[in-house]
């Protein structure tokens, strides 16, 4: 368990930036481009299904996963993105496995992905610490998707700190009667509904492409390396990514399109 010492661009979006973030696990993920996800802890198997789905679709374009560890939404988010294409953030230290129940997943996150905590070792889950929670796996996201959730649930503090920040909503369409909150945004233009999860994956990439046919190029800049990395390594290639589109550079890093 160790604090994070580089500077996490996205959480400037955050009321004010933490003054301390621990980690265990793999830290180039932050590099990654992330999408956020969170829901309700009781969901319906329509949700369970969209949500994993989704989150399997947006690893295998290398958009990294980030959710709150938590049962429900969470966990199926977790694991559809697999272990290693995930953050979880923690509402305690990251030493305990919170909630026991995935006890299990969080364990593989923290040797093949990355979890992350506001809190020091041993401190315990507390009502106001799943809100600081909430938070930071908002602010990590470049939009949230909240697969499901009633009005005065939880996830309706994460929904506030995305309109605060500015941040996309992204809801799945429910039937009338379920999942008040994210047919409440819909009714008020708050939030995007996702009809076709394909179609929406393609905003951050190609859906489907087979990572073993594709070039060196391609599988080194997966990792989202920055632009001088890869100039040096493939000067020539760089500038024609470019030219196609098939590159963007942001906050100097390299992001396929």
């Amino acid at each position: 368990m160790n604090k994070i010492e580089q500077t996490i661009y996205e959480l400037d979006t955050m009321k004010s930036y933490p003054k301390e973030i621990y980690y265990d696990g793999n830290t180039e993920l932050l590099n990654r481009r992330k999408v956020s996800i969170v829901g309700s802890r009781k969901t319906s198997k329509y949700s369970r299904e969209m949500t994993h789905r989704l989150s399997s679709a947006l690893a295998k374009v290398g958009v990294c996963v980030v959710s709150g560890g938590a049962m429900g939404v969470d966990a199926v988010a977790h694991l559809g993105a697999g272990a290693s294409n995930t953050i979880a953030v923690l509402p305690c230290g990251i030493n305990i496995k919170y909630p026991a129940v995935n006890k299990n997943l969080l364990r593989d996150i923290q040797t093949e992905g990355l979890l992350l905590s506001q809190f020091k070792k041993d401190e315990k889950a507390r009502p106001w610490s799943f809100v600081v929670r909430n938070e930071l796996v908002v602010a990590l996201g470049e939009v949230l998707i909240v697969a499901e959730a009633e009005l005065n649930s939880g996830s309706m503090r994460s929904i506030e700190y995305a309109l605060a920040m500015g941040k996309e909503i992204f809801v799945f369409p429910h039937r009338l009667g379920e999942s008040s909150a994210t047919n409440q945004l819909l009714k008020e233009g708050k939030a995007k509904a996702i009809y076709d999860i394909d179609a929406f994956v393609l905003r951050f990439g190609s859906v489907g492409a087979s990572r073993s046919e594709e070039d060196a190029f391609t599988i080194f800049c997966q990792a989202n390396p920055t632009y001088e990395e890869t100039l040096l390594k493939f000067p020539s290639r760089v500038f024609e990514a470019e030219l196609n589109a098939e590159i963007e550079v942001i906050n100097g890093k390299i992001f396929l399109l």
